[in-house]
């Protein structure tokens, strides 16, 4: 029997307080710290490598990690949600993020669907519109061959599928299989559609309309400001247009586009990279092969998930740790720090991923809880974050957690050797120096020269980055919020915390306000 209970009424709750605290200085100096990092380290998919030796912990802590994951009943609920149980409490639905890319647990039927065969069926329509719209069996009205593919979508719809075509676009290049290039429109701001727009040939553009309800404010006014331009381009939106809806959205039949694909509520905008939604656009942009490398590479993290050993299950541990870092030793945030160009936006994926799943104060039923949940989540790639906000993770008063993510080799295949190596190598070396820096710090005569260390940080590290290690990679971070969102007992599954400004909003709009509202409206002349 599946029990959710709150955090600080475990027995691995009081266990990890009352746990001596690791000094991280002493224990990565030296031999000490060299043992640490080799064996500190768990294999993932796709041939990546989480190793969390510079993290504050030790035998005896994941030891209580694992009782905590045992008396949580982490795999059971894991089991339980890829099975189709009702885990989304607040909106009573399921959650099928993983269906979409795998073959975990039994068929789940829903509204009298399958939805194994409800996904896969999508998967394969989209592929054939795809190879279509490459062989130029689609074209546009000239009978021309579509160049880009433009992508109008917010949040979810946009963040997670934007950040998959950056990170494989010079991979995709090198590798001859960029297809089309892709752009993304999600702003209302029209400055955002205004600059697209004007980059983008858009005759020989084809537009996909990313809105699970068919209702989304911002996208629907994107849409109208992209079917202007078309207009007074001399083009028939129609023919430039597809939809990725829900079926029973007002855009699932409408003449308005040239066909539509199907999302459903048991997929989360922040979880649908591998749905639809990530799909049309990346199956597109790469090809349809390309796209199912990156499903098979998260495919085989899940697996993982279902280990009950959190030394060899990377997702849970590193979930587990980073509820110890948040609970027990108080850290507020965490730093996404990829050492990869390619994952530019990924640190803006994970923010809503995470902050939007587990930032919550109530419990999945609805009480308070008495614990802090949900860190807050940023980052930027390396090296440029060095030149940034390094300060403060080195010397601030406040201790950040940190998630470095780095490969051996770049995508292009090609570098460079200036004073003897190359930009990757001195790429890689700044990171090894930036973990070990962190962690052992550094004393000097001058207090304004001293790192007192003790600075936590995992580094997850492959070869490089192909389309099934960026697979694993998104797998491994859905999972992780995941895992902490259990131990928390909260609803990671729902978003209510963005209704309230969308509904005031809409108040403005219609001028039915008084008060602050009333005010802040009439210094826009609104």
């Amino acid at each position: 029997m599946i029990n959710w209970n709150n955090f600080d009424t475990l027995d691995a709750y009081k266990a990890l307080n009352d746990v001596k605290k690791v000094d991280l200085v002493e224990v990565m100096t030296g031999e000490s710290g060299a043992t640490r990092v080799k064996n500190y380290s768990v294999p993932m998919a796709a041939g990546l490598t989480y190793n969390y030796a510079a993290k504050q912990v030790n035998d005896e802590i994941v030891e209580k990690l694992q009782k905590l994951a045992d008396e949580a009943q982490l795999v059971e609920k894991y089991e339980d949600l890829y099975n189709g149980a009702v885990i989304n409490t607040g909106e009573k639905r399921l959650v099928l993020h993983q269906l979409t890319r795998g073959q975990l647990g039994k068929d789940v039927l829903a509204d009298g669907v399958n939805k194994r065969e409800f996904y896969t069926g999508v998967q394969e329509r989209v592929a054939k519109f795809a190879n279509k719209v490459h062989a130029g069996e689609i074209t546009n009205e000239a009978g021309e061959k579509f160049t880009t593919v433009v992508q109008i979508g917010i949040g979810g719809s946009d963040l997670g599928p934007r950040a998959m075509y950056i990170a494989l676009e010079n991979w995709a290049k090198v590798n001859n299989s960029l297809k089309m290039e892709a752009k993304f429109i999600s702003n209302v701001d029209p400055d955002d559609a205004a600059a697209v727009l004007a980059s983008t040939d858009v005759a020989h553009a084809i537009f996909i309309l990313v809105s699970k309800s068919g209702t989304t404010l911002e996208t629907l006014t994107n849409e109208s400001f992209v079917k202007d331009a078309l207009v007074k381009a001399g083009l028939n939106p129609s023919k430039h247009m597809i939809a990725v809806t829900s079926q029973t959205s007002p855009l699932a039949k409408s003449d308005d586009y040239l066909d539509a694909f199907f999302m459903d509520d048991y997929i989360g905008g922040r979880y649908s990279s591998c749905s639809a939604v990530g799909g049309a656009v990346l199956s597109l942009a790469f090809g349809p092969e390309v796209f199912a490398r990156f499903l098979d590479g998260a495919a085989k993290m899940d697996e993982l998930g279902k280990n009950a050993d959190i030394t060899k299950n990377p997702s849970m541990l590193d979930a587990l740790i980073g509820v110890y870092e948040r609970n027990m030793l108080g850290y507020p945030a965490t730093a996404v720090l990829p050492y990869s160009q390619a994952l530019s936006r990924f640190p803006a994926h994970l923010q809503q991923l995470d902050m939007e799943s587990n930032g919550k104060s109530v419990n999945r039923f609805g009480g308070e809880v008495n614990y802090v949940t949900g860190p807050i989540i940023f980052g930027e790639p390396g090296t440029n974050g060095q030149h940034s906000f390094y300060q403060l993770l080195h010397q601030g008063t406040d201790i950040v957690p940190l998630q470095f993510i780095g490969f051996k080799d770049s995508q292009i295949g090609t570098d460079v050797v200036i004073e003897g190596s190359t930009s990757q190598k001195k790429l890689c070396a700044n990171v090894a120096a930036q973990i070990v820096a962190f962690a052992c710090g550094k004393d000097d005569e001058n207090p304004n020269k001293t790192f007192k260390g003790g600075r936590p940080s995992s580094i997850i590290i492959g070869d490089s980055l192909t389309p099934e290690a960026l697979g694993a990679l998104l797998a491994h971070f859905e999972n992780k919020v995941m895992f902490q969102g259990f131990v928390w007992n909260v609803n990671s599954f729902d978003q209510e915390g963005v209704q309230l400004g969308k509904l005031l909003a809409k108040k403005v709009l219609a001028h039915e306000t008084d008060g602050a509202l009333k005010v802040y409206s009439d210094l826009f002349e609104i």
